[in-house]
C-alpha cells in the first residue's frame, strides 16, 4: 500500500527534529548530570594516602628546588668570573 503525503510529512518532521541539536540549557543539564553520575564512580583515596602522597609531591618540590637553585648560583658564579676575566684584556 502506498503512504499519503500526510504520513510521508510526518516522518520527514520527525526526521528534522531527531537531527536537531537541544538547546544549550537541556546539554548543560545533560552534561552536569553526566558528571555527578561519573563523581559517584570515583574511588576516593582515604585522609591517610592523601597526607602521605601530599608529602611525596612537597619533598620533590623541595629537592627540585634545591637542584634548580644550586645551578642557578653556579651558572651566575661562571658569569661572574668570566666577565671579570673579559673586562681586564683591553
Amino acid at each position: 500500500m502506498a503512504k499519503t503525503d500526510n504520513e510521508l510529512d510526518k516522518k520527514v518532521e520527525k526526521k528534522k527534529n531527531k537531527d536537531k541539536k537541544p538547546n544549550i540549557f537541556v546539554r548543560m543539564g545533560r552534561r552536569i548530570k553526566e558528571t555527578f553520575s561519573e563523581l559517584k564512580r570515583v574511588t576516593w583515596p582515604t585522609f591517610g594516602k592523601a597526607v602521605k602522597a601530599t608529602g611525596v609531591v612537597l619533598v620533590i618540590v623541595l629537592i627540585f628546588t634545591v637542584i634548580v637553585t644550586a645551578v642557578n648560583f653556579g651558572f651566575a658564579e661562571l658569569l661572574e668570573l668570566l666577565t671579570s676575566l673579559g673586562g681586564t684584556g683591553a
